[in-house]
């Protein structure tokens, strides 16, 4: 059958502030990165299930982007996110010289955006489901053979894809599948557009078809927005994901069921 693997899960958002040159960029940075256990502590205090799990950096000229990076329990966790991160971003103007206020949000987060740091980094829960399907299965119902199926992976999903100048994506139409089951979970349906990245994988093993599939960016929750429609929670309901849990369990089986 598919086994399926939650690899990686956080949710981000990349506050923006300016400083006077590059130099006092990197020192607010640098102070920023030997504070990370007391931004923690800022984080549980503003709310019940955001943890701060990472923060990072990216300079450009005078401008610092800092992309925090939360656990959000049973939530997408976008809301929550963006308000854990104005407390942080206040706190950072108070406290660290040399910062101004530039944006609650850079764009290196990044939201609902085809980019390549949501799959270096992670945002959302990054799922592998891997299935090996029997030579006999591949000759008697795809009517192929695991060496086709390879040769047409390569060709399309790969080789088409760089061509058409896909960003850290190959595969047929991630998109189509997955906004189905974000509209029926009550999901937020523009972010399919990070959702539709991915990679599929084919192997020939001895005759047998390796078939897997890479999604680093499932934006899915089973609380919040859009959660309260009846036919969501009914179909939350029917995939095990309104059992008691612990906070996150819900979500994260949502993921690979995705």
């Amino acid at each position: 059958g598919i086994v399926a693997t939650l690899v990686d899960e956080r949710m981000t958002r990349s506050v923006l502030v300016e400083a006077v040159d590059a130099r006092t960029a990197l020192m607010a940075a640098r102070t920023i990165e030997t504070r990370t256990e007391e931004l923690r502590e800022l984080v549980r205090g503003c709310s019940r299930f955001a943890r701060l799990i990472g923060v990072r950096h990216e300079i450009n000229a005078n401008l610092l982007f800092i992309r925090f990076e939360f656990a959000t329990g049973d939530a997408s966790g976008h809301n929550m996110a963006t308000l854990a991160s104005d407390v942080l971003l206040k706190h950072l103007l108070e406290t660290v010289p040399g910062i101004s206020y530039g944006s609650i949000s850079g764009n290196y987060c990044t939201d609902k955006k085809a980019t390549a740091v949501n799959g270096i980094l992670g945002r959302g829960k990054n799922v592998v489901t891997e299935l090996l399907v029997p030579r006999a299965v591949v000759a008697d119902v795809l009517h192929t053979t695991a060496v086709g199926i390879v040769e047409l992976n390569i060709r399309k999903n790969l080789l088409g894809t760089l061509l058409a100048g896909g960003i850290r994506s190959a595969n047929a139409h991630y998109a189509n599948m997955l906004l189905g089951f974000y509209l029926a979970t009550g999901q937020d349906a523009a972010n399919i557009i990070e959702g539709s990245q991915g990679v599929t994988m084919a192997e020939d093993r001895d005759g047998d078809l390796y078939f897997a599939c890479t999604l680093p960016n499932l934006i899915v929750g089973t609380v919040g927005n859009g959660k309260g429609l009846g036919f969501v929670e009914t179909n939350l309901t029917r995939l095990g994901c309104r059992e008691d849990r612990e906070p996150g369990e819900n979500a994260r089986r949502l993921a690979v069921i995705a």
